[in-house]
């Protein structure tokens, strides 16, 4: 096995013996989904959103969005400032295995638990509550991958600058709670005022999810929404390989 498939393996066994991790990043889209679906009329067609129910345009995108949003900003950055903070990224620089070994491996345990549980937001929704299935997959695939790539490139800039991972957590809910709030995500960008409705379009949290809101009720993404996805990613990556420190 190559030493980015031993990195891998032994990160996913971390990832899953703290217990913390798993229950959240399953646990809250998931229950998002099962709690929303008890209100009366929730899965039912609204003509406020174009014949879609509350459940297809307003909490699947949201589950899936708040998932990808911890992952990235809370997670991620978390586990590679603790990392450097105990001195494993010093270590692993004296050694055949890169710290940057290290980065990718935390990368894909993260992406392939974001893949994991988007499925079961999808499956539960559709399988289990009777949701709609998402009418435009592929628009919907884009936006997961914009919106997943502009997050964890901000996870990574949060991780080049915490000096701990106490720190790193606290900078990640930093930017992750009022990005939920200016992002149209915790109150529909159309219930916004005029000016955060663009804004919310702007930020990779907003952006993400209401590209996403638009893809599963069939349309498109907006540029705008790409745009500032692909951008955010551009700045925070190149910050990030700027600022990023192994020890």
């Amino acid at each position: 096995m190559s030493a980015l498939g031993k990195m891998t393996a032994s990160e996913t066994r971390l990832f899953l013996r703290d217990p913390g991790a798993p229950i959240t990043v399953v646990g809250i889209p998931v229950a998002l989904l099962l709690v929303f679906s008890l209100i009366p009329g929730a899965n039912e067609p609204n003509a406020e959103f174009g014949g879609n129910s509350v459940m297809a345009n307003l909490i699947a995108p949201l589950a899936v969005a708040i998932l990808l949003g911890m992952l990235a900003l809370t997670i991620f950055p978390a586990f590679m400032a603790t990392y450097r903070e105990k001195g494993v990224l010093r270590r692993l620089s004296a050694s055949p295995v890169s710290p940057s070994t290290l980065l990718l491996a935390q990368l894909i345990v993260n992406l392939v638990a974001a893949l994991v549980v988007v499925l079961l937001v999808v499956v539960i929704g559709t399988a289990v509550i009777g949701m709609e299935a998402p009418a435009n997959p592929l628009g919907l695939t884009v936006s997961i991958v914009l919106g997943t790539a502009a997050l964890f490139a901000m996870g990574l800039l949060i991780a080049a600058v915490a000096p701990t991972g106490r720190a790193a957590g606290a900078i990640g809910s930093a930017a992750f709670f009022p990005m939920l709030a200016l992002g149209g995500v915790w109150v529909p960008k159309e219930h916004l005022p005029s000016f955060f409705q663009g804004v919310a379009d702007m930020l990779p949290m907003g952006a993400t999810y209401n590209a996403l809101r638009e893809t599963w009720a069939g349309g498109d993404p907006q540029l705008l929404q790409l745009g500032s996805l692909v951008v955010f990613t551009v700045v925070c990556l190149v910050l990030a390989a700027r600022l990023f420190r192994w020890q």
